[in-house]
């Protein structure tokens, strides 16, 4: 079988476009697929985190979780009464 040979339309800069833009498309599918995979891990924590905002869950864990456990932290401990120092004056 004879090949035949396929004609090559259009001069040398058109082919060097048509090839640039091809490799331009191709960078951008692959730009724009990374920066959807990415605003579908960001969209769900931005969600969370107004959650966190909008209710103040975290200022209710710090006063019903946080505080108590500080406060009978610190309530146990010793402390100096400085009522019972003598008062000396030198």
């Amino acid at each position: 079988m004879k090949r035949i040979r396929k004609e090559r339309r259009g001069c040398c800069i058109c082919r060097f476009l048509g090839r640039a833009l091809g490799l331009l498309w191709k960078i951008f599918k692959l730009l724009a697929k990374a920066l959807g995979k990415l605003a579908a891990i960001l969209a769900p924590v931005y969600a969370i985190l107004f959650a966190v905002f909008y209710f103040d869950l975290d200022g209710k864990l710090l006063y019903y979780v946080v505080e108590p456990f500080l406060c009978k932290h610190y309530d146990r401990m010793e402390r100096k009464n400085p009522l019972e120092q003598p008062y000396d004056m030198i």
